[in-house]
């Protein structure tokens, strides 16, 4: 028996005590605890108010034999071994003898990948049903809304997180929406059942800041009358934005340093939305970038170096191929479809090859969902993707498409424990019954942290939310 599907979460939050540097000479009765910031005024001291209470699935030892395996790293190993072990890729390679105490799963004729990961998801915050009352997505009250948390949108009953893992994701990036020049935080998750978010989030993932470029910020806000309503608008609002979260950073730099050597100092007042901005100046926070034009792309890495830090990922980016040797010559992933293009003006030079391209420049390709039905199809995406290669004449072989939804994504994530079937990184894997770049591929199990959290063919393994429980189609 291989156990239940979710193991109960205690939830622990952490406080931290905001302390600060004695002074040299403290008066009369003075101390370090008492010239500390009130609790919640300096977020250095304050902990983590939402903390993950990620706990990994039940798992056993377990070997997959037999199988096509797609390691995430452009390699193919026919006949192969997957080792699992503490929740961790113990060995993957042909001719490895499973130990006698390992459950042992024949899985000839089958094929083997890392669990699927998407980086650009709107689980939770644009849940079914799609109704107003779960419309929360974005906070269309200001061009910047750098200071709102996904996370504090995501609904863990939405059924498309079943889906999803039904799909093969084990892991999903959530973002806020489109419509301002910078949206706010994103939030990195577990694919797993859970009563809260918290329960959700990614141990030690970074946390990413959603902005946006082009027709979705002009458009929201020039049909208000107000800035930006244009795109000379949108490039004018980053800059100042970023003009004062540099200038809020050095304030309390200032105020820290005047602190350690025991002057007297007046803290700024904290600003959520400065401080989120301070996050990615300082490197702690990932910029993912929503920009589908070529040009609009290149002006955003000139903003980027002008203030000082790095953009992760461009998002959509349906131009990419256009520039895949600057994308590449900086680092940039681009997180793409095959085939979604010409919905608005900036996204009509799309086209299929554009995440093959990107590859072949030798560029991070990703390919992502956006989307709550793309996501259980991933890998049918990233199939299409290929195809379009191959027919412009790229050669890119299928265990090389393969990192597009598992290893590139990862990378654009900041995780380092995931995304790949190599030792020592986390256990996360999907068997398939065919090859998973086959229209009619689906995942047989999905395992998370080497527990299953998913299996097609014993409904214990088939979780329902709280939310489509007694729902008609599941009586």
């Amino acid at each position: 028996m291989f156990g239940t599907v979710a193991a109960l979460v205690v939830a622990t939050a952490f406080g931290g005590c905001a302390t600060t540097a004695p002074a040299s000479k403290p008066a009369s009765g003075e101390s370090a605890k008492a010239r500390a910031l009130p609790k919640g005024l300096d977020s250095a001291n304050n902990g983590d108010p939402f903390a993950s209470t990620y706990r990994p699935l039940p798992s056993r030892p377990t070997a997959l034999f037999g199988a096509t395996v797609f390691t995430g790293t452009g390699e193919r190993i026919d006949g192969g071994t997957v080792l699992i072990r503490d929740g961790k890729i113990e060995a993957v390679g042909a001719r490895l003898v499973p130990p006698a105490s390992y459950e042992v799963v024949d899985a000839a004729g089958k094929y083997i990948t890392p669990g699927l990961i998407d980086a650009h998801s709107h689980l939770g915050v644009y849940p079914s049903p799609s109704v107003a009352a779960h419309s929360d997505g974005n906070e269309l009250t200001d061009p910047n809304t750098a200071g709102v948390w996904a996370e504090h949108s995501v609904w863990p009953q939405d059924p498309g997180f079943n889906l999803a893992r039904a799909g093969g994701v084990t892991t999903l990036m959530v973002l806020p929406g489109s419509g301002n020049l910078i949206g706010g935080r994103s939030v990195t998750l577990r694919n797993i059942p859970a009563r809260t978010v918290q329960e959700m989030k990614y141990p030690g993932a970074p946390y990413g800041l959603k902005m946006a470029c082009g027709e979705n910020p002009k458009r929201v806000y020039g049909a208000r009358t107000r800035a930006p309503s244009t795109r000379m608008g949108n490039v004018a609002g980053y800059r100042n934005a970023w003009i004062s979260a540099a200038d809020y950073g050095r304030k309390w730099d200032d105020y820290r340093a005047k602190e350690g050597r025991g002057e007297k100092a007046d803290p700024p007042k904290r600003d959520l939305q400065l401080e989120t901005l301070v996050g990615v100046l300082k490197g702690d926070i990932l910029v993912e970038n929503h920009c589908y034009r070529a040009d609009e792309m290149v002006q955003m890495i000139g903003i980027a170096n002008e203030f000082g830090y790095k953009i992760t990922a461009f998002h959509h980016a349906s131009e990419a191929y256009k520039i895949a040797d600057i994308l590449a010559q900086n680092d940039i992933c681009t997180a793409t479809w095959a085939n979604w293009w010409g919905n608005k003006l900036e996204a009509w030079d799309g086209i299929e090859a554009n995440a093959a391209m990107v590859h072949a420049a030798g560029g991070c390709a990703i390919i992502k969902s956006d989307d709550p039905d793309v996501i259980q199809r991933l890998n049918q995406e990233a199939a299409a993707a290929l195809a379009a290669g191959r027919a412009a004449g790229l050669n890119i072989t299928e265990a090389q498409a393969m990192a597009w939804i598992t290893a590139n994504p990862a990378k654009a994530m900041g995780l380092k424990d995931t995304g790949a079937l190599e030792p020592g990184k986390r256990a996360d894997v999907v068997i398939w019954d065919k090859n998973p770049f086959s229209i009619y591929a689906r995942a047989e199990r999905v395992y998370l942290d080497g527990g299953i959290a998913y299996d097609r063919h014993d409904v214990r393994f088939q979780p329902k939310s709280d939310f489509e429980i007694g729902q008609g189609a599941n009586r």
